[in-house]
């Protein structure tokens, strides 16, 4: 791992890319940037970045740094100077599936460039904090060649040379987020129903939800033993969530949100699998296609 200030540039300066580019720029790396939308680069010009005039004077740096809005956005701008790739460093931190880095992975190696996909676990304004994280898979020695400038914006962590893991991880640990929050707000629509205000709620959410978390290793350790049945779980039959259903529709509130619940437990309970811990809704979820 080195520790050489490298250039650097940027292509795509929305929100997070300026926040990356101004990061690398305060940290000393000579700052390359770019957009499509040209104004967007004049406050960093004004720190002392450098405007490219396209994406083929923006690819002359050490690594260049791609943070555009999807997959797609990525091939047309990186297509038409896709002759000028060999021997460049590519860091894809656009959010794509994993299919999607795994694709840009194999045409950046095809045009003879060294590829590396990042998830950014954190918005704009936590870059280069301590809650800042950025999960990386791809090309191991592009990551530890340059892994100084990654841990600027927060966090590094490798995943492997698979190109689409980072990106699995990413959006496996925003699915969490995505369903945690619309239970959030599922709750706050049945008390909100009654009155109370969702400010009120979320005091009360906060405070409650953090002594669940030792309950996630337990059911992680439950999932990979395969044991369901392992004594002093919940059982399904017991996780029946029916009064929370009725209740959310006496409330006059949709019940979408725990009928996804619902359909998780009953299919388990259905199958015969009533007396097994809760942690086994994840056969449902993990065999629903087929089911």
């Amino acid at each position: 791992m080195t520790t050489t200030r490298h250039s650097v540039s940027f292509l795509g300066l929305g929100e997070m890319g300026s926040a990356l580019a101004r990061t690398a720029l305060g940290a000393g790396h000579p700052t390359i940037v770019w957009n499509r939308t040209a104004a967007r680069a004049a406050a960093l010009v004004d720190e002392g970045a450098t405007a490219a005039a396209g994406p083929a004077e923006a690819l002359d740096a050490d690594i260049v740094v791609v943070c555009l809005f999807d997959q797609a956005s990525v091939h047309e701008v990186l297509d038409p100077v896709a002759h000028l790739l060999a021997g460049r460093r590519l860091v894809n931190l656009t959010t794509t599936s994993p299919e999607g880095a795994r694709e840009l992975a194999r045409w950046a190696a095809g045009h003879g460039a060294d590829y590396l996909d990042g998830g950014i676990m954190a918005t704009p304004e936590m870059i280069a904090t301590p809650q800042s994280a950025i999960l990386y898979s791809g090309s191991a020695t592009l990551f530890q060649d340059h892994r100084t400038l990654l841990e600027i914006w927060g966090g590094a962590e490798y995943f492997g040379d698979d190109a689409g893991m980072a990106s699995l991880y990413d959006l496996a640990l925003l699915s969490a987020m995505y369903v945690m929050f619309a239970g959030f707000f599922h709750g706050a629509a049945m008390v909100g129903a009654a009155g109370v205000p969702a400010k009120e709620f979320a005091a009360r959410t906060a405070a409650w939800l953090p002594a669940l978390m030792p309950s996630i290793a337990e059911y992680a350790s439950v999932i990979d033993s395969g044991d369901y049945g392992v004594p002093g779980q919940q059982s399904l039959l017991f996780s029946d969530i029916s009064d929370i259903v009725d209740a959310s529709r006496d409330q006059g509130i949709s019940t979408e949100v725990v009928d996804v619940v619902q359909r998780l437990i009953h299919r388990q309970i259905d199958a015969g699998h009533g007396n097994d811990g809760f942690a086994r809704v994840i056969e449902s979820i993990k065999k629903g296609a087929a089911a």
